[in-house]
């Protein structure tokens, strides 16, 4: 694992792929398909960090794969620490793919909803609230069974259904364990008729293709491999919890593409469940996006999600590959 004060930081430095994480497991898909192209690349495992202001940050592509759930495995700082990497990274005008602005939106569900509302996409009745008393006020409002979601989780952690009093109480009382920054989000449930919700994947801003997820075991639904215990098929129908829509194209993807670019988030998830009117209810947004290959390989996709990135940020080093030569050739 290397921290960026591990590399020499030079100017004639050949640029290559750099990769910013925290989790070495969720890694290992990419850099099997990063090897099958040759594409040159380092790590930046990020936890603790001692940064120089004043150096340069090396040549090439930087991508950010650091998760929201950092803190879940003991990494609590690996975040904030990541967001003043994406700073130095841009104010040297380094090519970033997941840049400060996604990198903001990744760790706050309060400002995704703003984001996603204000590009035009539908989301649930949502209501952010900081502090306990806070919570307790505005749950009295909901008549029916509401989602409860930390600001900041990943991988789904601390989502739950609130049906009742005495579990709302149980957060209530953890509710410093239970939120990183004190605030929380109140959402309506919406239940899809068949029980799956959908997941939108995207690289390099374009759309790849959606996931139809059984949402009946709980609410983290990382498709990672590596993320999977047990049976992945739903025992009731015999459907896999993972079945990708390959050639799937909802009548919300322009907005969502929009959203995307303005977010400055290239390689993301946007997951969603239809309503009963069967329009899409967009309740979270996920730059550090994994795959399921057992759900590629059932299906028989050419383009699988960590080959896609790959062959996205090898185009991205060929670009700046050539911007850095025409420097080069103006500079002598």
């Amino acid at each position: 694992m290397f921290s960026p004060l591990q590399f020499q930081f030079g100017s004639n430095s050949a640029p290559v792929i750099h990769i910013i994480h925290e989790n070495d497991t969720w890694l290992e898909p990419l850099r099997l398909a990063l090897a099958e192209r040759a594409l040159p690349y380092e790590e930046w495992f990020i936890d603790d960090l001692a940064l120089d202001l004043n150096s340069t940050p090396p040549a090439g592509v930087f991508y950010n794969r650091m998760s929201a759930s950092s803190h879940t495995r003991n990494h609590r700082f690996a975040w904030e620490a990541t967001r003043g990497l994406m700073g130095w990274l841009e104010a040297h005008g380094r090519r970033v793919v997941n840049n400060r602005r996604a990198t903001e939106l990744e760790v706050s569900k309060v400002e995704q909803a703003i984001a996603l509302q204000a590009s035009g996409l539908l989301t649930p009745k949502t209501v952010a609230v900081t502090g306990a008393r806070a919570l307790q006020s505005a749950a009295a409002d909901w008549s029916d069974p509401f989602i409860l979601k930390p600001n900041r989780g990943g991988k789904g952690t601390g989502v739950q259904l609130i049906r009742n009093q005495s579990e709302l109480e149980r957060i209530v009382a953890e509710f410093d364990t239970y939120t990183l920054d004190g605030t929380v989000v109140l959402q309506s449930y919406i239940q899809p008729a068949d029980g799956r919700v959908w997941r939108l994947e995207f690289v390099g801003g374009q759309h790849l293709y959606t996931v139809s997820i059984d949402a009946g075991g709980g609410f983290e639904l990382c498709p990672s491999d590596a993320c999977q215990v047990g049976n992945s098929f739903c025992p009731a129908d015999g459907r896999a919890k993972f079945e990708i829509l390959e050639g799937h194209q909802p009548a919300e993807l322009e907005r969502c593409l929009s959203f995307l670019r303005d977010s400055g988030m290239e390689v993301a998830a946007m997951e969603a469940a239809p309503d009963a009117q069967g329009r899409l209810q967009f309740y979270d947004v996920n730059i550090n996006t994994n795959y399921n290959a057992a759900a590629e390989q059932r299906q028989g996709v050419e383009r699988t999600g960590m080959g896609e990135i790959a062959s996205f940020l090898g185009r991205e080093l060929e670009v700046v590959k050539a911007q850095s030569l025409v420097q080069k050739q103006n500079a002598s």
